[in-house]
């Protein structure tokens, strides 16, 4: 089974990302803040995708993005942005920082598919 991490300080958010992952097969993990989810990766674990809000306390999206694209082990780890800003500055920084892809809040169960499809090779099951 895929896995996939929702790092996100938003409970309500997380439980229903959560909930979408689940009903699209994933094993899922979440996290309130990124660096929980940083001593997870320092310890070896890793998702096939991550789900990561940019608004959070102390440690952003947009820091945890940073640190993975220049971690030599975490570069290549799909990432796909969560927020609620919806600016073509936000999604080109996002991207320009190495997100895989940028979906908006609130998320459907279809533009998530969609924006999982668009980042993980497609698996027989």
């Amino acid at each position: 089974m895929r896995s996939a991490w929702i790092v996100d300080d938003d409970d309500e958010m997380a439980h229903a990302v959560r909930l979408m992952l689940e009903l699209l097969e994933f094993q899922v993990s979440a996290y309130r803040h990124a660096r929980a989810a940083v001593e997870k990766l320092m310890q070896g674990q890793r998702p096939d995708v991550m789900i990561l809000d940019i608004n959070m306390p102390e440690v952003t999206g947009m820091d945890l993005l940073e640190f993975l694209r220049r971690k030599t082990e975490l570069k290549n780890l799909p990432v796909i942005m969560l927020s609620t800003e919806a600016t073509d500055v936000r999604v080109d920084e996002a991207m320009r920082l190495g997100a895989n892809a940028f979906i908006f809040k609130p998320v459907t169960i279809e533009e998530l598919e969609a924006a999982i499809g668009r980042v993980l090779p497609a698996t027989a099951g």
